[in-house]
């Protein structure tokens, strides 16, 4: 019997303490996590590697979140992207939903919440366009 192939996440977001603790929460549920610290790491990340959705921090020093998600909907555009936002930058995450993200989830975020959008979306893009 194999085992199943643990989803591959990308973490974008430039808040060191906050991405640790994000990815040693979402490894320890089984998922197969790489960090990026940049817009401009995740872009690179995303040439080199395959993943199954990213998540993405809206505000961040080197790039807009808006940014990553456009080129990353370029590169790689059934890859679903979860955008994360502070409190008071909902309006924000609206404008990333209408640029292409699959959802977008308030931080801190609840994980059994951002693991539940996570499955959703990667189940939707792999069903394919509706």
């Amino acid at each position: 019997m194999s085992e199943a192939i643990p989803l591959r996440v990308l973490l974008v977001d430039d808040e060191a303490g906050f991405t640790d603790v994000l990815a040693k929460r979402l490894r320890r549920r089984g998922l197969a996590v790489e960090v990026a610290q940049s817009g401009a790491e995740g872009l690179r990340l995303l040439r080199e590697r395959d993943f199954d959705a990213a998540v993405c921090d809206l505000k961040m020093v080197d790039m807009d979140g808006i940014e990553v998600l456009k080129v990353f909907r370029k590169m790689v555009p059934a890859m679903p992207v979860i955008m994360l936002t502070g409190h008071g930058s909902e309006e924000a995450a609206k404008d990333g939903m209408q640029a292409g993200a699959a959802d977008y989830l308030l931080k801190p975020c609840d994980i059994d919440e951002l693991l539940a959008k996570l499955a959703a979306a990667v189940a939707k893009a792999k069903a394919g366009p509706a």
